[in-house]
């Protein structure tokens, strides 16, 4: 049924599958400019939509049926069709279009610092801010008037085992072209604010910029893609790469002391590099991703400060 589906509907079928199924080292900026209160906590969870151009531009039916066809097959014939099915694999696992989810604790450590977990269901993440501008205190008690300015800078740290998700075509490649791969984030956003109310109380306005550095190790081992003509059954791989992004952002904070939504956009531009593929082949990438995000916090104040 799913198969049917996706050639009736093509590529808005495909995305719909990809939605329920992936999941990405999560680069959306939900931050604010002021960082946990020493000794307080926030929970929280958001829904994120990653969409990058480089795959929507891979992801078309003609390198779908041809992987379709391929895992048919008991052995298959080198061609470019096959090159143009890796690099739709490698544009997925690089910038997939997907919503996610993730969950997320944050504490204040000491003063103007806190550190935070979030697990995106699949990929951890663990970072810490440091807030250089602005008032350290809370809505109970002040340490600045409505409308302070607040900025602070942070490092995030993601890893994940990438993989492709169980759905037609791209469980088509991994039955054929066995792909795997793992892939380390380093973050580092940088935020300012504007308080709504004393200290936050009824939330904030932030904007600012974001560096990404993504380290990538994929492989593809196939055990029935031969030279044509021969029966040379063409080796497999394993590659390490890296490539940068640089992102903006704006988001928002809107409640009151304890609760509070949070929506967020942040775009990013990035030039993947040049990727081995296999038989000798190399394919190069690049283009934008568009991020938005809507969340959940609670702030759990405690006694101490």
């Amino acid at each position: 049924m799913n198969s049917l589906l996706l050639r009736r509907c093509g590529l808005p079928a495909l995305g719909l599958l990809l939605a329920v199924a992936s999941c990405t080292a999560p680069r959306s900026v939900i931050h604010s400019g002021k960082v946990t209160p020493r000794g307080q906590f926030k929970v929280g969870g958001d829904v994120i939509f990653n969409v990058g151009t480089k795959t929507l531009s891979e992801l078309g039916n003609a390198v779908k049926d041809e992987a379709a066809a391929a895992a048919n097959k008991d052995t298959v014939n080198y061609n470019k069709r096959i090159e143009r099915v890796q690099t739709a694999a490698l544009a997925y696992v690089l910038d997939p279009i997907q919503p996610n989810s993730d969950l997320y604790l944050r504490y204040g450590l000491v003063d103007r610092v806190d550190v935070g977990y979030k697990y995106a269901f699949g990929t951890h993440v663990f970072d810490a801010m440091y807030q250089f501008l602005g008032p350290t205190g809370t809505p109970e008690s002040p340490g600045g008037a409505a409308g302070a300015t607040y900025g602070s800078i942070g490092l995030q740290y993601a890893t994940q085992r990438a993989k492709l998700p169980n759905v037609p075509f791209l469980d088509d490649v991994t039955s054929f072209l066995n792909f795997r791969a793992t892939r380390h984030d380093l973050m580092i956003p940088l935020v300012f604010s504007r308080s709504l109310g004393p200290e936050e109380e009824i939330g904030a306005l932030s904007y600012g910029v974001v560096y990404n550095h993504t380290f990538l190790r994929y492989g593809f081992e196939p055990e029935k893609l031969y030279l044509p003509g021969s029966s040379n059954r063409i080796p497999g791989l394993v590659q390490r790469n890296n490539f940068a992004s640089f992102g903006m952002f704006v988001n928002g904070k809107f409640g009151f002391r304890y609760a509070y939504v949070l929506p967020a956009l942040a775009v990013f531009y990035q030039n993947y590099g040049t990727y081995e593929l296999l038989n000798g082949a190399s394919t190069k990438m690049k283009g934008m991703t568009f991020i938005p995000s809507l969340g959940l916090q609670f702030r759990v104040p405690t006694g101490r400060r």
